[in-house]
């Protein structure tokens, strides 16, 4: 494993592989989409502009691109905070999707953060337009994970949006798609517990979710989910979190350097393929190259990975 790139003002979040070959990054602090190449960790400005966060968490999360067009997820830039004693207004931007025009500008496609707030979840919730954690396209429409809401979410390039499927507090993050299934992790609810990180394949035809793989001992929060080569599923897993259960910590990371690329098991386990990971949020797989983006603002290379000595589950 090495140091690819160190990026933007360290809130690094989301990614994808663009359709020039180089990792794409947001960087929420930012309001920025940083391109960084592959082999060399040259890191240039793709686009900016974007709401930056305002909680300390959130603004740019995710991003993809249908054809040569890059959409970014935005969330927790504006709405509600529904907290014991008072409601507290955070924000006036808009949470949800922007396309990049070809001028640079954003032009905003979906308004999630409204639509959510029109239709409130079953579960317990504080943030009114909820936590919009993951983005995939799918069938040239968009997939996003509501990590706060429970919920993952059709949203047509028209901005027409669905759920797809309905969770109850797993805490669902990141996700990658095949055909007609969906790959899911599940974080669990606060303290995060390794029984509680969950990797699920979900019907987008009729939301049914199968579980997996779970998780066990320390190595909890699961942030991510890719298919690699050979059909193997594997996950990304934040690592050991030992805050007090409060609601001043709901969305904390995990403590430093305890995450861990996994590999998904036929037997419903985990095998950890590479430990020690400094709060990974997402996961690139390319061939035998894996791409790590941590909340710092890093991207780690991890070459061969299929074919690296698996450790011991702990």
């Amino acid at each position: 494993m090495t140091e690819l790139a160190t990026f933007g003002s360290e809130l690094g979040s989301g990614s994808t592989i663009g359709p020039d070959g180089a990792l794409y990054v947001t960087d929420g602090n930012a309001g920025s989409v940083l391109r960084i190449d592959p082999n060399t960790g040259d890191v240039s400005t793709f686009a900016e502009g974007l709401p930056p966060q305002v909680l300390g968490i959130g603004g740019a999360t995710d991003v993809v691109f249908l054809g040569r067009t890059a959409y970014v997820l935005v969330t927790m830039v504006g709405g509600d905070l529904v907290l014991p004693d008072e409601v507290v207004h955070f924000g006036d931007a808009t949470n949800g999707i922007y396309r990049l025009e070809p001028d640079g500008t954003f032009t905003v496609v979906a308004d999630i953060g409204a639509w959510s707030v029109a239709n409130l979840p079953n579960t317990s919730y504080f943030i009114t337009t909820g936590v919009h954690y993951a983005l995939q396209a799918s069938r040239g429409a968009f997939l996003v994970v509501d990590a706060h809401h429970n919920r993952v979410l059709r949203v047509t390039r028209g901005g027409e949006i669905s759920p797809v499927a309905v969770f109850g507090n797993v805490a669902p993050t990141g996700l990658d798609v095949s055909g007609d299934k969906l790959y899911l992790a599940h974080a669990g609810p606060i303290p995060h517990v390794g029984e509680d990180a969950k990797v699920v394949a979900v019907r987008l035809r009729s939301g049914a979710a199968t579980e997996l793989a779970s998780g066990e001992g320390e190595i909890g929060l699961a942030v991510d989910v890719e298919l690699g080569p050979h059909g193997t599923l594997y996950a990304l897993l934040q690592g050991d979190w030992d805050l007090p259960v409060t609601p001043e910590n709901e969305g904390a990371p995990a403590s430093p350097d305890t995450g861990a690329l996994m590999r998904v098991e036929r037997d419903g386990s985990f095998t950890t393929v590479v430990g020690g990971l400094d709060r990974p949020t997402s996961l690139e797989l390319v061939g035998d190259t894996a791409f790590v983006v941590t909340l710092t603002g890093k991207v780690m290379r991890i070459d061969n990975f299929s074919h690296r000595p698996l450790r011991h589950r702990r």
